[in-house]
């Protein structure tokens, strides 16, 4: 058995089957998904019907791409300018794709190795973390009846998911605050700076980030973690983090560059270039 944890598809349908060929999936075979599944590209809904297809024999962490669907799906949201939902919020089985996909997780672990969109930052263990990724996924998780008495409803939870704050953790974090701050750490964290505290703001290389603000990779207690951590979300590290600790696999292939698979037991990466319409 092998298995594979693959980057940001980001609705890339046809590098994502030409990947896939490449791997020879086995049906004993497992596919991990570091989320951000649609978006940007062109076949959402392709992507989508695709992975819960394969139901039993895939992993899939959120990403804020796919939260950002849901909120719109569920939370009374609109989609953006640069959104690329139409087709798939357009379709026959658009909710029915919506309620799989919120019962996907935020976190998942296994054969050493742990996966979330974002990354893991220091200031959690792994265990706190998959605690917390918990916590969320028992509320956008919930089923119809327990969501009419819950305090947050999975839809007053998407209604209510998009902000910057609370930036920092505090174990005292409780509500609809407490909620969002660990989606942001697990699904949109880049930068942070010596509080922990997330910035928002930078999306670019490394070396072009603002004094004062390191890669939340860099926190030396990362170091003491026995799993290696997998994540996606940042395209402009095209895979790079300079430790073996933590192994990036968005390589930006809904830009113009590449769809990655990491094989887990040989420690190798298979690539899928992005193909043009020439």
């Amino acid at each position: 058995m092998a298995v594979y944890a693959i980057g940001d598809i980001q609705g890339c349908w046809r590098e994502f089957k030409a990947l896939l060929k490449k791997l020879r999936l086995k049906d004993s075979d497992e596919l991990w998904l570091a989320g951000d599944l649609i978006n940007r590209g062109p076949d959402s809904l392709k992507v989508l019907r695709k992975l819960r297809a394969m139901d039993q024999q895939v992993h899939i962490v959120l990403g804020n791409h796919d939260l950002h669907f849901l909120a719109i799906v569920f939370g009374g949201h609109n989609a953006g300018a640069k959104d690329t939902f139409a087709e798939l919020l357009g379709a026959d089985d658009v909710e029915d794709l919506a309620h799989w996909l919120r019962k996907q997780k935020l976190l998942h672990r296994n054969y050493g190795h742990v996966m979330t969109h974002a990354g893991l930052p220091g200031c959690w263990t792994v265990v706190q973390a998959d605690g917390l990724a918990r916590e969320v996924e028992s509320v956008i998780g919930q089923s119809d009846k327990k969501a009419k008495t819950a305090e947050i409803s999975y839809r007053k939870f998407f209604a209510d998911l998009y902000g910057n704050k609370p930036a920092v953790w505090s174990d005292d974090l409780r509500g609809m605050g407490r909620l969002r701050c660990i989606v942001n750490y697990l699904t949109r964290m880049r930068l942070l700076d010596s509080s922990g505290a997330m910035d928002f703001a930078h999306k670019g290389a490394l070396q072009a980030a603002p004094a004062g603000l390191n890669p939340w990779f860099d926190d030396a207690r990362l170091q003491a973690v026995d799993e290696i951590i997998l994540f996606g979300h940042w395209a402009s590290l095209d895979g790079e983090t300079g430790t073996n600790k933590c192994i990036a696999l968005d390589t930006g292939c809904v830009w113009g560059r590449k769809l990655t698979a990491y094989e887990l037991g040989q420690q190798r990466k298979i690539t899928q270039s992005a193909l043009t319409d020439s």
